[in-house]
């Protein structure tokens, strides 16, 4: 970034040099070999936990750092700052940790968020199935409560840190006649008899990322491993999350444009053709300069977005607007670069290549950029 965000002080400067260290030592070197084994190594978790950098946006009485999502912020643009979309860190970090922060019992929580920020246990939330996408109210997977336990049965697809996982948010009906209201969230540990992973999926991008399937056949676990107080409240604890989830896409995919517009204007001005660099070509500095200033107006609009939501004031209209819409001139801004950079472009040894294959996810999960336009629609 030209300049710091309005967002951040001198703590968090010093939190970017230290998560700028780690990536720069811990994942960049390491991406290629992340991308053929499609999953980061297991005791990266553990070098982050060390440092400080899971879960900090968690209380200190819970072993987090006591931070706040700036903070998580922050490791998400340095993360895109080396092109790495193998680490499902954002997701373990601002998801999973604070659905058990919001709604986990003082078990749940002591019991779990302390592995979660030293890095002992990986988390992942189990929404997606196998032909319902975004239509979280339609899932299959039923939580059948007998005397003190749940038996759970189903599948669940596209799970990030799906292979590493040690605890699972599960998405399941334990009321299928209710609909939306029959929705409940349960914790699974992945030890659990009945409980297995599928395949690692073959992704257009984000290959190094374990995303995968998951099989609950009969999985049973303690009724205590509802999160809430009471059944039926998921579909509400989903809502209530979700804007979070698609602020972390806003970021990446701002730090994401940031990064390939960075990448386009280095490699224009070192390549030549036809005898000069091919940044002094008007049609390469006209498509920079639309680039840059789309790059601009999202970190303007995600900054303003961040600032908001740190006070308690981001509405779910605006971050829908701020997820569809980052996420789709990201994909712009990566094209437009990647055009730049010619047949070399294509090449995955270039961080372009994979800046734009990686990107294309960001306007589908969270809720598709449709289900963000329906969100918008229905306020005006």
């Amino acid at each position: 970034m030209a300049e710091r965000s309005s967002w951040e002080d001198d703590d968090l400067s010093a939190l970017r040099d230290l998560a700028r260290s780690f990536c720069e030592k811990e994942i960049k070197p390491n991406a290629e070999k992340f991308i053929e084994q499609h999953h980061v190594d297991r005791d990266l978790w553990n070098k982050a936990g060390e440092l400080g950098l899971l879960c900090m946006s968690i209380p200190e009485e819970y072993g987090g750092g006591g931070g706040t999502f700036a903070h998580e912020a922050v490791l998400i643009e340095e993360q895109a700052r080396v092109a790495d979309s193998s680490w499902g860190v954002s997701l373990h970090n601002g998801i999973v940790a604070h659905y058990i922060l919001e709604y986990g019992s003082e078990e749940q929580k002591t019991t779990w968020l302390p592995k979660m920020a030293s890095g002992e246990a990986v988390g992942a939330i189990a929404m997606t199935e196998p032909g319902t996408g975004s239509d979280l109210q339609s899932v299959k997977t039923k939580a059948i409560k007998q005397g003190d336990e749940y038996v759970i049965d189903g599948s669940k697809t596209f799970i990030t840190n799906g292979s590493q996982a040690d605890i699972i948010i599960v998405v399941a009906k334990t009321d299928i006649s209710e609909g939306a209201k029959g929705i409940s969230l349960i914790l699974v540990e992945a030890e659990r008899d009945g409980f297995r992973r599928g395949r690692v999926l073959d992704k257009v991008g984000q290959r190094g990322q374990d995303t995968s399937e998951l099989f609950f056949d009969g999985v049973r676990v303690p009724t205590s491993n509802l999160l809430g107080a009471e059944e039926g409240q998921g579909f509400v604890q989903l809502m209530q999350q979700l804007p979070q989830e698609r602020l972390i896409i806003a970021v990446a995919s701002v730090a994401g444009m940031e990064k390939a517009v960075a990448e386009t204007i280095a490699y224009t001005k070192d390549r030549t053709a036809f005898g000069r660099p091919i940044f002094s070509f008007q049609n390469t500095k006209f498509k920079l300069a639309e680039a840059a200033t789309e790059t601009r107006i999202g970190r303007v609009f995600v900054d303003d977005c961040i600032t908001k939501h740190l006070k308690g004031e981001l509405d779910i209209p605006t971050v829908a607007m701020a997820k569809w819409w980052t996420s789709d001139r990201a994909m712009v801004v990566a094209d437009e670069c990647l055009q730049l950079f010619g047949g070399y472009g294509y090449m995955n040894e270039y961080p372009i290549a994979r800046l734009w294959a990686d990107n294309r996810v960001q306007k589908i999960y969270a809720g598709t950029n449709e289900i963000m336009k329906e969100i918008i629609a229905r306020t005006l």
